[in-house]
């Protein structure tokens, strides 16, 4: 079995929650998010697009995968404190447009029934069958849509249909979704009252450009394999570069995080020299893993 792979020793060993670890990443990403929005906010009127345009593609990137801190502190694993990993969960999720407090009651479920037809809701939003599903879905657009009616949903209180959410914990969900979309109200409130577009400048645009990107990489996660409990066969792991699976927070050694979900961020490149070897999936590049989705649902053969 897959959770027998790790010897009890070697598992105590790579469950070391740490908050030094967790800040240090944090402040990295916000450091790229500080220095790409400084850049973007100085060259975009102007000449200078050659600058403009890639830090706002950089700026944009970094506030999508603030979905990566969300995931790890909804873990409870991206800091040895717990009310610090359910701060940042709530503020990663702010700017990503994600709720955290819906998130890991839906992540909880995601995990206890990966690729389990009609019991994992990832699966409520089906995988793309042909190249214009495709590229609909890296556009971001039913993402977009997804998000929008979730959010307002949840904030009038309409949570029966989420089985996934306790009973228990249906208040503290209705209430963290109403205070988010509260926090959006004020900025877009400043905004008009300022007469400035800083909620679509530095927020809502920068977003919408960067999802893409992260379409393009969680779409890799379990596309193409197996739909069953088979913790080996139905997650993938995909290799990439160093700085951009740093400011992922090793969000790409996926098949170790769903085979232990209990080892913190820092500690899955130790996990993934341990296990690796067993898997039947691991990608060589976001580009290539997509580059074999697209051969499969169109049925011609692209380079790879």
């Amino acid at each position: 079995m897959a959770k027998q792979l790790l010897t009890t020793e070697e598992l105590k060993s790579l469950n070391v929650r740490s908050n030094t670890q967790g800040l240090i990443r944090l402040a990295f990403h916000l450091g790229v998010m500080g220095v790409s929005g400084y850049l973007w906010a100085t060259n975009l009127s102007g000449d200078r697009w050659y600058i403009a345009v890639p830090a706002l593609v950089l700026y944009g990137f970094s506030f999508a995968i603030m979905f990566a801190p969300l995931h790890e502190s909804s873990h409870r694993t991206a800091f040895a404190n717990n009310q610090l990993s359910d701060a940042i969960a709530w503020f990663a999720g702010l700017l990503s447009f994600y709720n955290s407090t819906f998130y890991r009651q839906y992540h909880k479920w995601h995990h206890r029934y990966t690729q389990i037809p009609d019991q994992d809701p990832e699966l409520s939003d089906p995988k793309p069958t042909n190249l214009q599903e495709y590229l609909l879905e890296i556009s971001g657009l039913p993402w977009w849509i997804g998000k929008i009616k979730t959010h307002l949903r949840v904030a009038s209180g309409l949570v029966d249909d989420y089985i996934f959410i306790p009973e228990a914990q249906r208040k503290a969900v209705i209430s963290s979704t109403r205070w988010q979309l509260l926090v959006y109200g004020l900025a877009i409130a400043i905004s008009i009252g300022f007469r400035q577009p800083w909620f679509l400048l530095y927020w809502l645009l920068p977003l919408a450009v960067g999802q893409p990107f992260l379409r393009f990489i969680l779409l890799t996660e379990h596309t193409g394999c197996t739909n069953d409990d088979n913790g080996l066969t139905n997650t993938r792991t995909t290799l990439t570069l160093p700085i951009l699976r740093y400011l992922m927070w090793n969000i790409p050694f996926h098949t170790e995080h769903h085979l232990y979900p209990s080892i913190p961020f820092y500690l899955l490149p130790t996990a993934h020299e341990k296990l690796s070897s067993h898997f039947a999936h691991i990608g060589d590049g976001y580009v290539n893993v997509n580059l074999e989705i697209i051969n499969n649902i169109s049925g011609r053969e692209i380079a790879v």
